[in-house]
């Protein structure tokens, strides 16, 4: 009779954690539903006949159509990859150069190096849009294609630094000497010793660097001209007149490049490490 006590608060406890597991999962997939069906939702009105977008008209590709023929968007996409690529290379640039500097040599006024430099990963957008805005304009620079890829490097080289000085706190500080040792100048070990153990961290950097570029709208809205306009900036404008169909259609198909880039990156990532 004494266990029977015991083996009730057991079953007690079994039945709690039981009860638990199935909210908590119910839970889960109440916030998947609430992230993925909006967007599953706008996927098949892609399709949809209606112009309107409210009411399902019936089955179409028309405005996947539409879309490969709209000129002013294609022009806006050819601009987003081509500054998202310059953005990159100069992220990568820049933020390893700076997470090497910083970590090989000691400065004393590091920490607040540091701090400038985590400025534009925190500082909200329009104050880093307005900022440039009049530093271009005090400088007399006439906004274009630099100006874009100067803004959008301003904020995007910290992230690569970060990534980059993290792989350096796990860096052995032994195969530098051993490379100097052996007769390599600073350039030639850092080139062809420390870069290739870094790799990973400029790839994540780098990635990342470039998804935000493509995706950047406020700081681009302040810094671009009409010839350099992104495809944010084109989809923002179109936004405002009205339902577009097309933006449908556009939508899913960045819904897929997204997908399909982030398998590339896992797929990437892993034959970096394994080539490390």
């Amino acid at each position: 009779m004494a266990n029977a006590p015991t083996s009730s608060r057991f079953f007690a406890r079994i039945t709690a954690l039981k009860l638990l597991n199935a909210f908590l999962g119910a839970w889960t997939l109440a916030v998947f539903a609430f992230l993925y069906v909006p967007i599953a939702v706008l996927v098949v009105y892609s399709f949809n006949e209606s112009r309107l977008n409210i009411i399902w008209q019936g089955f179409t590709t028309r405005w996947y159509t539409e879309l490969l023929h709209n000129a002013p968007l294609l022009t806006a996409l050819k601009n987003s990859l081509l500054i998202a690529v310059f953005t990159t290379f100069f992220a990568i640039v820049l933020g390893t150069a700076g997470a090497w500097l910083l970590y090989r040599y000691q400065f004393r006024a590091t920490r607040l190096i540091h701090a400038l430099v985590s400025i534009p990963m925190i500082m909200p957008e329009i104050i880093i849009g307005i900022s440039l805005l009049i530093f271009f304009t005090t400088v007399s620079l006439s906004l274009g294609f630099t100006t874009v890829v100067i803004s959008h490097v301003t904020f995007c080289f910290p992230f690569v630094l970060v990534a980059v000085q993290a792989r350096l706190q796990g860096l052995d500080p032994s195969l530098e000497e051993a490379a100097l040792d052996l007769g390599a100048t600073p350039f030639q070990a850092f080139w062809r010793i420390i870069v290739p153990n870094l790799r990973p961290a400029i790839v994540s950097g780098g990635l990342m660097a470039f998804t935000l570029s493509m995706d950047e709208l406020i700081v681009t809205f302040f810094t671009t001209s009409a010839k350099s306009a992104t495809l944010p900036i084109r989809v923002f404008g179109m936004a405002k007149i009205g339902l577009n169909p097309m933006l449908n259609a556009l939508s899913a198909v960045l819904i897929l490049a997204t997908i399909a880039s982030m398998l590339f990156s896992g797929n990437l990532k892993k034959l970096v490490m394994k080539s490390a």
